[in-house]
């Protein structure tokens, strides 16, 4: 298996108004966005390219939006990457970018 292109632990995943997980991952790895729990159970994944991720123009700077498999989860990140060698999220702007570069859109 592939080192993954982005990964994120410790991300509140969430689906309309229910919270599906308090401590998920986010990962990017072989061209597919994967949502996970704390416990590592998938809750949905899709192919990057077919992946819209958004930051919600109404929403904090830790929040991303992103629409997988025509359904919509919210996903809070941190609001800045974490200091070099410090555990935590990483912002929800370089998620949206890590996206939009695995599915070969780039800036």
């Amino acid at each position: 298996m592939a080192e993954p292109e982005f990964t994120a632990t410790g991300v509140r995943i969430g689906k309309r108004l229910r919270s599906l997980t308090r401590a998920g991952q986010v990962r990017i790895s072989d061209g597919r966005l994967q949502l996970l729990t704390s416990y590592g159970s998938e809750i949905d994944s899709a192919p990057v390219r077919a992946v819209r991720a958004s930051k919600p123009w109404f929403a904090h700077g830790d929040r991303a939006s992103a629409d997988l498999n025509g359904t919509r989860y919210s996903l809070t990140l941190g609001e800045r990457d974490p200091a070099p060698g410090k555990p935590g999220p990483p912002s929800a702007r370089r998620f949206i970018e890590a996206v939009r570069r695995a599915a070969g859109h780039g800036r």
